[in-house]
This record gives structure tokens, sequence and C-alpha cells, in this order.
């Protein structure tokens, strides 16, 4: 078994060894085990099967990871995108999308990322968007992961018969726990605990017991749910509706971008990158995230990406793809501890889910405020995701506000022409909400 593993992985060329690869994949998975309460919370919140949920994201964990561990040798571990599962949850919960236009959409995005992946057109695509509304779709992600969270827990709710968002109950027990647990996400935090967002979920778990929150299971193992009804509820057709390119844009870009900078972040933690800043072999990498998203919307899931939470493993030592094989076992094994992960209230995950917000405006920073051109259309993506809670009508309002802003400055030559095209799009989506 070590001379195969060797032979497979080269263990000695990367200086590495077994026990090292296994203890590096544990801490990635504990890093990453709060998609675990997560992202079938985020689902099942939207009116999807908590169960089935879990079992169809762990099996495509297991199999995304293990096919980028085999394909690329490197440390990647793969998850839905919480910024994606936060569109996926609204176009559900909110927009009234059905679950198979939604699981559509996905398929869509990602066989657009493969398309781009496979054809090497990569670098063209980069060049295309603007990097400040690169940064400003990930922020407006991040507040609208952040609301979510906020909303998930009580905290923050819609005022009947008032456009406007007001606190909730603030003495509600649920309302009580999320708060809680986001002071010991917070002490965590500052104090770089390792595995903090998962050590804050457990806590706050075990203290919402005693506030009546936490319902106790009936057992602790159980097999895991089928997902018969859930494979191939796909609607490929519906899905290339006008009315739904600009959630596929939204969907896409994000993911995208994401895994260009997390593999590109991740590399060069393990000293990947070459002398030029260049990580040999990325294209691989983006073949496997674009084929992940689309398997994954068989299963109704959300795009498959790959997971900063990777650089938590290869800081603890690993170095090869046999780091997320490991990570992958442990994931596979959760699923038989369902029960646990189900018990999870939405007050434990909401504090997460409100600091992984926060930490995805850290991109604004590098959006250039000495440029109107620039930081205009970044703060119109931005605001308006959130004044008209849909991310898609914040990337609407930015590309063409970008274009006219470029056009009046007398800068049309930073203008692509692939550029017209989406804004072409933007304006068929306005038309069908007249």
């Amino acid at each position: 078994m070590k001379q195969q593993l060797e032979k497979r992985f080269h263990l000695s060329e990367y200086g590495t060894t077994i026990r090292g690869e296994l203890l590096a994949g544990v801490t990635t998975f504990v890093t990453m085990a709060y998609v675990l309460a997560t992202v079938p919370n985020m689902l099942g919140n939207a009116g999807l099967d908590r169960h089935v949920m879990l079992t169809a994201m762990v099996l495509l964990i297991v199999l995304t990871s293990c096919a980028m561990a085999f394909y690329t040798n490197r440390p990647f571990a793969l998850a839905p995108g919480l910024g994606s599962v936060g569109i996926v949850a609204s176009m559900i919960g909110s927009e009234g999308i059905s679950a198979d236009i939604a699981a559509g959409v996905i398929f869509w995005s990602g066989v657009l990322f493969m398309a781009i992946s496979f054809l090497g057109l990569r670098e063209a695509v980069v060049r295309v968007i603007p990097v400040s509304l690169k940064h400003a779709v990930s922020a407006g992600i991040g507040l609208f992961i952040a609301l979510l969270g906020a909303k998930s827990c009580g905290l923050i709710v819609a005022v009947e018969g008032k456009n406007n968002l007001a606190f909730g109950d603030l003495t509600s027990p649920t309302v009580i726990v999320a708060l809680i647990g986001f002071i010991i996400m917070l002490v965590m935090k500052v104090k770089n605990v390792p595995g903090g967002m998962i050590i804050t979920i457990i806590l706050t778990t075990v203290i919402g017991i005693f506030f009546g929150v936490t319902k106790l299971p009936e057992s602790i193992f159980s097999m895991p749910a089928g997902m018969g009804g859930q494979f191939l509820k796909v609607d490929f057709a519906g899905a290339l509706d006008f009315a739904y390119i600009p959630f596929l844009i939204a969907l896409f870009v994000p993911d995208f971008f994401s895994t260009f900078g997390t593999v590109l972040g991740v590399g060069a933690k393990a000293g990947y990158l070459d002398e030029d800043g260049n990580l040999p072999g990325i294209d691989k990498c983006f073949k496997v995230d674009a084929v992940a998203t689309s398997l994954g919307a068989l299963f109704g899931m959300p795009s498959m990406t790959t997971y900063l939470e990777s650089s938590a493993g290869v800081e603890a030592g690993g170095k090869t793809g046999l780091t997320t094989v490991f990570t992958s076992i442990c994931f596979a094994l959760s699923v038989f501890l369902s029960p646990l992960a189900l018990i999870i209230p939405s007050a434990a995950t909401a504090p997460v889910l409100v600091l992984i917000g926060i930490n995805m405006l850290s991109g604004m920073k590098n959006i250039r405020y000495d440029e109107m051109t620039e930081y205009i259309p970044a703060f119109l993506c931005v605001a308006f995701t959130i004044f008209a809670n849909n991310i898609a009508n914040g990337i609407c309002v930015a590309l063409p506000a970008y274009m006219i802003l470029k056009w009046a400055a007398g800068k049309r030559k930073e203008i692509s022409p692939v550029m017209y095209v989406l804004v072409g799009i933007c304006l068929l989506y306005f038309g069908t909400l007249v």
C-alpha cells in the first residue's frame, strides 16, 4: 500500500509522508466541516430536503475532491461555494424559481466554465470582466450571505406592510443563542483558533439545548438519505430563458474567479508557484472545478468550488493529493453521523454565515477609489444586490453603469467588445421585468 501511494502521489518527491498527509487531510476536514451544517440548513430554509441535500453534498465532496486529488495531485478540496448556495437559496426561496430551473442554471454555468477551461479561454474572460466588478460581485455576495445568516436566526426580519428590514424579537431564544454564537465566533477569530468555525457551531449548538433551540436526535447514527427523487431533477431548457441569464452570470463569475484566486493563494502557500508567479497545471484545477459544478447540478447542488480552507491542510504540512483523499474519507464517514449534523439549528450556523460574509468584503479594499469609473459601478453592484434583494440585479445594474461611465470619460478603449454583449444581456433581463 505504501509503495502504491508513493508511486501515485510522489510523496518523497514533495518531502512528505503518509502520516503527514493524514494529519493535513483531517485538518482540512475540520476547517471545512461547517458546510455539513450551513449548506443543508441554507437549502432547507429554501424548501429543499435537508437530509437529501446533506447526502448529495457529501457524495459530491468525495467524488470531486478525489477527482482533484488524482488528476492534479494537489491538496485542494471541493465543496459547494457558500456564495452560490446563497444565490440558489434566494432563487428558490425568495424569487420563487423552481428547484428544477435553479439546477438547470447551475448546470449551464458549469458548462460555460467547462467551455472556457477546456478551450483555454481563461485569460480572455479574466480580461473582459473589470477588476473592480470582480471584487464588487464577491463583496455583494458576502453581504447577501451575511443578511441570509441574520435573517435565518430571526435577528433581522422583513417588516410586514413596509418595504424595509428591522431587528426581530431580540428576546427570542433563537436570537439570543445566535448572538452568543457570534460572540464566541469573534473570540475564536481574534485568537486565531484552528477550526474556530466548527468549534463555534458545536458550542452554540450545545448552548441551544438549554434554550430549547436545539432538538436532540433519537439516535446518533443513521443510514444516508436516498437521492432517487433528487437526481436528474433538472430543467435544462427552462433554465436558458433570458430571465435567468443574470443568475447564470452571478453563479459563474464568483465561481470562476474564486477558484482562480483560491488555487493561486493555496498554491503559493504550498510553494507550487513558478518564478513568474504561475501555478503549473492550473488548467487541470479549472477543469475539475468546472466538471464538478455541472455534475453537482444533476443532484440539485449549487456550484462546487475549490475551498480556501484547503490552505489549513497545507499549513499543517499537506503537499499532495493524498491530503485531499484523507479529507474525502472524513467526509464520507460523516454522512453516517447525519443526525448530529442535522440537529444543528440555524442559530448556530448564522454567526458563521455572517462572518464569512464579512470576510468576503475584503476585496473592496482593492478597488480604485480615485477613479470614478471604477468605484461607482462597484458600489452599484454591492448596493443593488442588497437594496433589490437580488444578486443578479446588482450585476445587471453595474455592467451598463460601467460602460456608460467609460464612454462619458472618453475611455472607450477600456471596454472589451464582449462587454457590449454582456450589457445587451443585462438590458434583455431588465426587459423581462417590465
